[in-house]
């Protein structure tokens, strides 16, 4: 049997180095080791990237992929689809969820600046009916949650408008189904792999690229800081809810202080060269 270094199967599958060595230490890929310690792989490592590769642009987790890896090295094609389809038919539902609810959110933004847009400029100070109205009754105090699966988006917070006593929305973008600081986690553990088609990347790659262009860019733990005049804030929800609808291994954190929009975006190290092709660097 042909024996693959990993520069080769790099080559032979597309998938870089950097990923196999994470599919190696999640227990995705084996390899065995020259006496030199160079890890060397089978031809059959290409078919099963290749599956690895599928599995990943349904969105499913590397636990779910390794169970279903061991069933379609093992088993019969029909045991393989048995597998698959109570998996995707959840993230189906899922999926179909949050867009529902990213749709809603949407919505409060456009109602947000329509509502900022319709009030006058006045010389004196503000008073109640100034900014957004308060939140509804039960709702809590601290900052402003995008739609997370399962959770449901504020209809209006605060914001920061000069008004005395004002306070900055924070908005995340995370999936999941938990409280605040767990639903954060999430975009850690979620399969690094883009759901979109060629084109679809391209296009998505292309509006993000003219959306930031410009903006003030700061480096953040396990990620990006960009500062943009607020006004773009529909048109970089409306792309990071989208985004978060292939690529759920971005972390995104909108912050409307005032005049400014920070956007701050995070992804696993394995993510690093994806988040740097939508957004930049730092240099």
């Amino acid at each position: 049997m042909t024996s693959l270094r990993i520069s080769q199967l790099a080559e032979r599958s597309g998938v870089p180095a950097t990923t196999l060595r994470f599919y190696e230490s999640a227990g995705l890929l084996s390899a065995g080791r020259t006496p030199a310690g160079y890890r060397m792989y089978g031809e059959d490592a290409i078919d099963r990237l290749a599956f690895i590769g599928a599995a990943k642009r349904l969105g499913l987790a590397p636990e779910e992929i390794g169970r279903l890896v061991g069933v379609w090295e093992a088993g019969a094609c029909r045991e393989v689809k048995a597998g698959l389809r109570p998996r995707i038919s959840a993230r189906l539902a899922e999926a179909e969820a949050r867009a529902a609810e990213l749709a809603d959110f949407t919505a409060s933004l456009r109602g947000a600046l329509t509502r900022l847009d319709a009030l006058p400029d006045r010389a004196g100070r503000c008073d109640p009916e100034c900014g957004f109205p308060a939140p509804g009754p039960g709702a809590g105090p601290g900052p402003a949650q995008a739609p997370g699966r399962g959770s449901t988006p504020p209809a209006s917070a605060p914001v920061s408008s000069g008004a005395r006593g004002g306070q900055p929305v924070d908005v995340v973008l995370s999936p999941g189904r938990r409280a605040a600081g767990q639903e954060a986690e999430r975009w850690r553990a979620a399969p690094v792999a883009c759901s979109l088609p060629g084109r679809g990347r391209q296009e998505r790659t292309a509006r993000w690229r003219a959306a930031v262009d410009g903006a003030a860019r700061a480096a953040v733990p396990e990620g990006l800081r960009l500062t943009l005049p607020v006004e773009e804030v529909t048109r970089i929800a409306e792309l990071a809810a989208a985004e978060q609808g292939c690529c759920p291994f971005f972390d995104f954190r909108l912050h409307l202080d005032g005049p400014c929009l920070h956007l701050e975006v995070r992804a696993p190290a394995d993510g690093g060269a994806l988040l740097t092709d939508l957004f930049g660097s730092t240099d």
